[in-house]
């Protein structure tokens, strides 16, 4: 089974499009965490993780952050690629690389 590293408008469902504005996730920064990122192992069984840190240096709900960790959870159904959530948190010093949980 292959991970889908470039969506479409299909991939989005319109909760997680509702979530990725609220949490202020892009389409691209979800690209990227499946292409780039490391797997999480703070997932529920039959269902899969990965997180990436992005340099952000900006402004989110009036405070300023360097960092922002995305999360992106999928699971396959019937051998297809389905994105089930994007959360992301803001700070710094995030963990990097393998099994985070």
């Amino acid at each position: 089974m292959e991970i889908k590293t470039k969506l479409d408008n299909h991939d989005l469902h319109p909760h997680i499009k509702a979530r990725m504005l609220q949490r202020g996730v892009t389409k691209e920064e979800i690209e990227t965490t499946l292409t780039k990122g490391w797997d999480t192992d703070d997932v529920k069984p039959n269902t899969f993780g990965k997180m990436f840190v992005f340099s952000y240096n900006g402004e989110w709900e009036g405070r300023f952050f360097e960092e922002k960790e995305v999360r992106v959870y999928y699971k396959f159904i019937n051998g297809e690629f389905v994105l089930l959530s994007a959360k992301a948190r803001y700070g710094k010093d995030f963990s990097r690389g393998g099994n985070i949980k």
